[in-house]
């Protein structure tokens, strides 16, 4: 050995004899408490960027639809726009004749003329219905007929909203569609484009500088040198962060010089959120990286070895504001402290949630028909259930662009089966990793502030999922025990009182908010001035020119307008789509002349409204689950003042104000 080189290597095992010190063992959990006592395991900062260039990232806002998708009723296969009375009856022996209007609706074509008794309009998939219209038949169900006045022969009857898809079905204007966190993927894009949005606001991706110590080490490409290595740590650590949600900064190879690395690392915290090393952290004649680390800023060192095997040597620091870890230079060693301390930071300051398994067992609450002699592949959103997991099956059709969002993954029923039995356990494959099953599950009636409700709960640590089945549907899945939560606006016609009526044994009710509900009706239109909703009503039942908009049935707005008709079916009765958005969207759209909605979606529609009653929207749930820390969150919000404030802001009530 020369004299030069024998100095240098006499100096390094001096250095490295007074930087023992540093390497003090410490355990697991103290190594990681001291960690996330000095590091916030946050998100970042948002930023708005361009649709393309938010997949993979994570949203941070809630995303309302600023429209109706569909924005308007339409057919959901080619055929024919029919009034569902038309067809009562229709069979083989006896089909029933309707003339064709002289207008064929293909996608994009607004409608012109009315379909009026014993008259039919051509329709395209995706078509807009026309006015007067309340089903669809699929042209394989027909025979065309020629003559003067051309026309088509029924072959079987069309039950109201047959092959219909309602305006707002699949997501309602003003509808939270997409939630704070969620992390944006192909089918989230989708979504987005549907909305019209170009931008949307997400979390900072977290810029992790990535770089490699060592004399030994040469970068993959070159010429493999005797006694040198290539550099596989800087490759698997730059693909880790990629991975976990942030954006790598290649730092390249430093050599085991000290003013090499001190020039590298102050470059990195520079233009890093984290700095990333891997080599130069055990007790080495080469690792000078502590000595720099504890003269870049406080608090310096924080922990210098940790009971694990692999991984002892690991070295967590803090430089000023951004953190820094010298992972140990072995690959193994090197992955295993990376993923059990620095992926969680990445994650959370990504916005992601932590990462989860592929795949889980969940029960299914209720039989599940199936095709047999086809696999079928069932979205489902995963619910907490009082003996373990619980599958709910989407109920949305093939044109709906938020199935894929709502779900937590997917099952199959093989082809061999006619379906599921309920009680079964089901493989339910995840789509994504990070997904996990909400800490509430709501279900029921939806409302503007229920998302606000839901936006605040996640600004606590509690996440929501919420699922749109009506009041009545909300109801019943709360009995089954498939939910926490039901979202209800049903009033009682004997009692006139909303939602405690229908309460069961062990079941409580929330007071939530009150929320106006009258008779929408496109402004201007005389019918409507100077006369309350109930008379405007009763005038228009005796109008046969005037068409209604009606809701579902199991909805709480349901109830209302029966007292209203008081056993009238007047035209528009069976056409009954599941929203108040879907209502307005057919008043203001014109194949509607009136319908029932809330205040708040007449506002939004720019519609005159006739107001009726206040109406109850509340909240059931166990009574026997009060207590559990995620439900008693819900229940304390609704005392809030601030979401008093946005409620208000919608033009609701707080219950008791």
């Amino acid at each position: 050995m020369t004299r030069p080189l024998a100095d240098t290597f006499l100096a390094r095992l001096a250095a490295a004899a007074r930087q023992e010190q540093f390497l003090a063992v410490v355990s697991r959990d103290e190594a990681m408490a001291r960690w996330r006592e000095a590091v916030p395991h946050a998100p970042l900062l948002p930023e708005t960027v361009p649709l393309p260039e938010a997949l993979g990232r994570v949203l941070a806002a809630d995303i309302a639809s600023p429209i109706d998708v569909p924005p308007f009723d339409r057919a959901l296969v080619d055929g024919f726009a029919v009034r569902s009375a038309d067809t009562d009856g229709a069979s083989e022996a006896e089909p029933r004749r309707l003339v064709l209007n002289r207008e064929i609706l293909a996608c994009g074509v607004a409608p012109a003329l009315t379909v009026g008794p014993g008259t039919a309009t051509p329709i395209a998939t995706g078509g807009v219905l026309p006015r007067g219209a309340d089903a669809v038949v699929m042209i394989e169900a027909t025979e065309f007929e020629d003559g003067p006045e051309p026309g088509i022969a029924l072959s079987q009857p069309a039950g109201p909203g047959r092959f219909v898809g309602y305006a707002g079905a699949d997501m309602a204007r003003g509808e939270t569609v997409l939630r704070r966190f969620t992390l944006v993927t192909a089918r989230e894009i989708g979504m987005l484009a549907a909305c019209g949005l170009a931008e949307v606001p997400v979390v900072r991706r977290p810029r992790v500088a990535v770089l490699s110590t060592g004399d030994e080490l040469l970068a993959p490409g070159s010429s493999l040198a005797p006694a040198k290595l290539y550099d596989s740590n800087g490759a698997i650590v730059a693909a880790s962060v990629t991975e976990n949600g942030g954006l790598a900064l290649p730092g390249g190879i430093v050599p085991d010089d000290e003013a090499a690395l001190e020039a590298a690392l102050n470059g990195a915290l520079a233009s890093a959120d984290l700095v990333v090393l891997s080599g130069g952290t055990s007790k080495g004649a080469g690792d000078v990286s502590h000595r720099i680390l504890s003269r870049l800023g406080q608090p310096g060192i924080l922990v210098h070895g940790v009971a694990l095997k692999p991984g002892k040597p690991l070295c967590l620091a803090k430089a000023g504001d951004v953190p820094v870890v010298v992972l140990p230079g072995f690959p193994t060693s090197a992955m295993f402290t990376f993923h059990e301390f620095v992926v969680p930071l990445i994650r959370a300051l990504a916005g992601l949630p932590a990462r989860e398994e592929e795949s889980v067992e969940a029960r299914l609450p209720q039989r599940l028909p199936s095709e047999l002699g086809r696999t079928e592949y069932v979205m489902a959103a995963l619910s907490r259930g009082t003996d373990g997991l619980v599958a709910l099956p989407l109920a949305k059709g093939s044109g709906a662009v938020t199935a894929f969002s709502q779900a937590d993954g997917f099952f199959a029923v093989p082809a061999t089966r006619a379906g599921i039995e309920a009680g079964e356990t089901v493989r339910v494959s995840r789509i994504g990793r990070a997904a996990r099953p909400p800490d509430l599950m709501i279900v029921g009636s939806h409302c503007l502030g229920l998302d606000r409700l839901v936006g605040r709960l996640a600004g606590r640590g509690v996440s929501a999922r919420t699922l749109w089945v009506g009041s009545a549907g909300g109801l019943a899945s709360l009995r089954r025990g498939e939910c926490d939560l039901a979202a209800m606006h049903l009033l009682d016609p004997e009692t006139g009182r909303y939602n405690a009526p229908y309460l069961t044994a062990g079941l409580a009710l929330a007071p939530g908010w009150r929320r106006l509900q009258g008779v929408v009706f496109r402004a201007g239109d005389p019918r409507f001035e100077g006369v309350s909703a109930k008379d405007a009503v009763s005038r228009l039942l005796a109008d046969d020119a005037a068409v209604m908009v009606n809701r579902n049935t199991g909805a709480g707005t349901r109830a209302l307008i029966e007292g209203l008709l008081n056993g009238a079916r007047p035209a528009g009765y069976w056409n009954q789509p599941r929203s108040h958005n879907a209502v307005a969207a057919a008043v203001a759209q014109g194949r509607a002349d009136w319908g029932v909605a809330i205040s708040t979606v007449a506002k939004d529609y720019g519609l005159g409204f006739l107001p009726l009653t206040e109406e109850h929207y509340d909240f059931a749930y166990r009574e026997a689950r009060r207590d559990e820390p995620a439900l008693a969150a819900f229940l304390g919000l609704l005392d809030d003042e601030g979401l008093a404030a946005e409620l208000a802001g919608l033009g609701f009530t707080r219950a008791g104000a």
